[in-house]
């Protein structure tokens, strides 16, 4: 009996505890729901999607939008995503979600600061706050509290703080990616207490100072980016302590020195950026100990040299780039006969000296047949090349030039299609234009600008190379005419024939010019790694202009330099894209096309040295984008246009040796009032003096006419006075016509 009083007991206290343990849940729950709620009504213009997020269904809380609830009904996760909330972040009651795990806020215009009460998400193990640039403020020191985090990504946010040093209390981090937002000062030595952090991304910042020794202490880290900052000082050597390390970018800073010997300790190093730095003396050879490395990115700073055979043993190495250094070394013994996957090699800009063929007539490059980017540019390579380079199946980009490389470009009955852009200028290359390139059908950048190339530029150029958009031949020996045909080319956007021995007349119609006078779409050129610089130098009128092969937003035409002769072309005027245009040092005749201001977008214009005349046209003044003028030394007359921009140019030399031209920045013109007053006077008065002559005239016949009659009775007298009268005042009127004729010319004696 008594057991079955304590079963009764016992059956009856269960609901006690079921609602005991029932009631906090739900008001824990409601508490959620009523935050939410609250948060949503603080933004502007909360997405239509947050509908559901309402007190009234509050009871169905884990089916609403973006939420995601635990087994009991908390939520775990909050993840909005492209939601537009414009709003800000002080309404959200973080300590309302004690179970919350997950918290993603992207890409939602929202605005601000990040609040400290973000600390009272003791639960949550992944923050992210991207896409947010109107963000602003500092990452709060509360942030330290978030004992169980393991990801914390901020990504382009405007804050403008330094990085707290509560950054190291997140002892369960493995993921740290704090990037493009505007982060300054150092980064806190605290951060080597992460020792479990795995990724590392402090790029695109403003973070200053050294990078701190500790960060050795993170032997677990596999990912380090700290790209695009104001970082000084060494690479600290215990980075030889992460023997996990895969990727390491400190390109863009400000670091200096050499380089710690112990760089490719890790195993499974395959990334290493550090290009635009100060780094110094010999690259370390220790590089490729693991054999895992596939990219060495290390332009734009000092090395001076190579460790014999540094790259020997990078069976895996695909791009190698030091362009833009102090190496010397001879190529060959950068690389020998390994590794042959290369597929980027860029040396452009330094002291690389020796020959592309090996003494059997083969090997550098032509044994590597995944070769996708060559440049060698800016060297002392000299020697001939073999025609082996044009089977190169996945060559894209070949600069060679400003090397002392001679003979004739070899000829080849192929031409690979993927060849894009040819670079030989500034070598001493012979011969007549390269037919070899007759077959290069999709090249669309060739330089073979300052060599000594002959004869004359074939008309096949535009039938058999119609993707070209950048040709320059210019500093070369080609003579004859400038074929007509290659005005045909639809995407050319520069065209340089100067400082050659041309001919003839400039064709006239460009109405297939359509990459000069129609806008168009950047065309990726050359497909490059995005850390490659791929630029070809241009000078316009002493200017250097940098042609990037990426984006080819230059557009221009030069013929300096030449013997051309007739006029100037109106065709010319119909290239409304036209940036600059070069004429100068040849013999052209007649007057400037009187439609030049068509060019609306013109920068740069010297039609200097030639032999033009006639007035400058007054659309001139139409050109409001040119800051580079030159009309000097022709047989130009009137006044010069006026103009805001022109009103800039204010060097009177870019119109001198025109002895008829006048106005500002030259002597002024007569002034045109006075002179129209002048001309009226002048005309008054020679009718005036015209009337006084005939009345003269009149009255000396009338006198003698009158006294003949009665002086000469005799008839045979009087008809021979007569004659006489008629005659002198024959003689009268030509010397009063005179007069006025000579007071036409002279004006009246002041």
């Amino acid at each position: 009996m008594k057991h079955l009083h304590l079963l009764g007991l016992l059956l009856l206290s269960c609901p006690c505890l079921l609602l005991c343990t029932v009631t906090p849940v739900v008001v824990g729950i409601r508490r959620e729901a009523e935050a939410l709620v609250k948060w949503k009504a603080s933004l502007a213009s909360a997405d239509e999607s947050l509908g559901p997020w309402s007190l009234a269904n509050s009871s169905s809380l884990c089916m609403w939008t973006y939420i995601t609830c635990d087994f009991v009904g908390h939520i775990t996760k909050l993840v909005l995503e492209d939601v537009s909330l414009n709003g800000t972040l002080d309404k959200f009651d973080y300590s309302a979600f004690p179970h919350l795990e997950e918290l993603i806020l992207t890409d939602n215009g929202l605005y601000g600061t990040i609040p400290a009460g973000i600390g009272n998400l003791t639960s949550l193990v992944a923050l992210e706050i991207s896409h947010n640039p109107y963000l602003r403020g500092a990452i709060p020191h509360s942030i330290g509290q978030l004992k169980h985090l393991a990801v914390l990504q901020l990504i382009e946010l405007g804050l403008n703080e330094t990085l707290p040093q509560e950054i190291g209390n997140l002892t369960s981090l493995e993921e740290l990616r704090l990037s493009s937002v505007t982060l300054t000062g150092p980064i806190p030595p605290t951060i080597g207490m992460l020792v479990k952090l795995q990724w590392l991304g402090l790029g695109n910042n403003n973070l200053r100072g050294s990078i701190p020794l500790e960060i050795g202490n993170m032997t677990e880290l596999q990912i380090i980016y700290l790209h695009n900052n104001y970082l000084e000082g060494q690479l600290p050597g215990t980075i030889s302590h992460l023997v996990k390390l895969q990727d390491l970018y400190v390109n863009g800073n400000q670091l200096g020195g050499q380089i710690f010997p112990d760089l490719g300790n890790s195993t499974f190093l395959r990334w290493v950026h550090i290009a635009y730095n100060n780094f110094s003396g010999m690259f370390p050879s220790s590089i490729c100990i693991g054999r895992a490395l596939t990219t060495v990115s290390a332009g734009y700073n000092g090395f001076t040299g190579i460790h014999h055979q540094t790259f020997q043993n990078c069976t895996t190495l695909q791009s190698v780039d030091f362009t833009a250094n102090n190496i010397v070394a001879e190529l060959r013994d950068c690389f020998s006969e390994h590794p042959r996957q290369l597929t980027t090699i860029a040396f452009s800009q330094n002291q690389l000296y020796g020959k592309l063929l090996t003494n059997g007539g083969e090997d550098f490059l032509c044994n590597r047949t995944n070769l996708f980017f060559v440049d060698l540019s800016n060297n002392a390579l000299h020697g001939d090349l073999s025609k082996c380079l044009w089977d190169l199946q996945n060559l894209r980009f070949m600069d060679l030039s400003s090397n002392s490389f001679s003979g004739v470009v070899p000829f080849s009955r192929t031409c690979q299609a993927n060849l894009k852009c040819l670079l030989l200028a500034n070598n001493h290359f012979r011969g007549t234009f390269p037919l070899g390139l007759k077959k290069c059908i999709n090249l669309i950048t060739l330089d073979l600008g300052g060599n000594n190339f002959s004869g004359r530029i074939p008309s096949w150029l535009s039938m058999s190379l119609p993707d070209l958009n950048f040709l320059r031949l210019s500093s070369n020996m080609f003579d004859g005419i400038i074929p007509h045909k290659i005005l045909q080319f639809r995407q050319l956007q520069v065209l340089d024939l100067s400082k050659n021995k041309l001919t003839g007349p400039i064709p006239n119609d460009f109405r297939n010019f359509t990459g000069m006078s129609q806008e168009q779409k950047n065309r990726d050129l050359i497909y490059s790694n995005q850390y490659i610089q791929v630029e070809i130098h241009i000078v316009w009128k002493n200017v250097d202009h940098v042609y990037n092969l990426k984006i080819a937003a230059v557009v221009g035409i030069d013929l300096s330099g030449n013997s051309l002769t007739l006029e100037i072309p109106n065709g010319l005027t119909t290239l409304s894209r036209l940036r600059y245009l070069n004429l100068s040092g040849n013999h052209l005749s007649g007057c400037i096309p009187e439609d030049i201001g068509n060019m609306v977008l013109l920068e740069s214009l010297d039609l200097s040295r030639n032999q033009l005349s006639g007035k400058i046209p007054p659309s001139l003044a139409a050109l409001e984008s040119i800051s580079v003028l030159n009309f000097s030394s022709n047989g130009l007359s009137g006044r010069i246009p006026t103009g805001s921009q022109l009103q800039t140019l204010v060097d009177p030399s870019i119109y001198s040796n025109n002895p008829g031209l006048c106005g500002f920045p030259l002597k002024d013109c007569v002034n045109s009032s006075t002179s129209t007053q002048t001309e009226t006077s002048l005309d008054e008065d020679r009718e005036a003096l015209l009337l006084y002559c005939f009345v003269a005239a009149g009255f000396i016949f009338g006198f003698w006419l009158y006294w003949g009659i009665f002086l000469f009775r005799c008839e045979s007298w009087r008809y021979s006075f007569y004659e006489y009268v008629d005659n002198m005042q024959g003689k009268v009127t030509k010397k009063v016509y005179s007069c006025i004729s000579r007071f036409q010319v002279k004006g009246p004696e002041l």
